[in-house]
């Protein structure tokens, strides 16, 4: 046996904080939170919302009903994603099914024009709303980056005899900060 095999025999596997992170209550808050939002936002829009849009002049019109399409299907998108990796944290799915089937949703894509001119006009309401849509979309769209990334953590860290610096630099990329 070659040193280079009898250190990797010897190397514990690297904890994957992400895949924890996931089957934790954390993911459970999420997932409630994210729910929650979008029925709050459904009885919104139903509601509230549309009477508030009917006294919109039309520049507040136009952004109503485009930031208001914008939101649901933001809220769409985040809710097939979380609805997804409750079924692998259930066992319902693999992780491999999952990363296939999650292609077909669209995060990172899923913007809103929140200081553009049109923004004041828009009821308070939707744009809390819409605030706080955005800051639940960044919040998966990291965890997602975190489980679903092309590369595994030796790959990124360039060191596959050192697993604490590659969790490290995998912990490091996830953060978005370099080391």
């Amino acid at each position: 046996m070659t040193d280079d095999h009898k250190l990797k025999a010897k190397t514990p596997a690297t904890v994957q904080f992400a895949n924890r992170l996931a089957a934790s209550d954390n993911f459970q808050a999420l997932f409630q939170e994210g729910m929650s939002l979008v029925e709050e936002t459904a009885m919104y829009l139903d509601g509230d919302g549309r009477r508030e849009a009917k006294e919109l002049e039309r520049a507040g019109s136009l952004a109503y009903a485009t930031e208001s399409m914008r939101l649901t299907t933001r809220l769409m998108q985040l809710a097939s994603w979380l609805l997804l990796q409750r079924a692998v944290n259930e066992g319902e799915m693999s992780r491999e099914q999952a990363g296939s089937d999650k292609n077909k949703v669209r995060l990172e894509r899923l913007s809103s024009a929140t200081g553009g001119a049109s923004w004041p006009l828009l009821p308070e309401t939707l744009r809390e709303l819409i605030t706080r849509s955005v800051r639940l979309q960044e919040r998966v769209v990291h965890l997602d980056q975190m489980l679903y990334r092309q590369t595994e953590p030796e790959e990124i860290a360039g060191t596959e005899t050192n697993p604490v610096a590659a969790q490290l630099n995998q912990l490091s990329a996830a953060f978005g900060t370099t080391r």
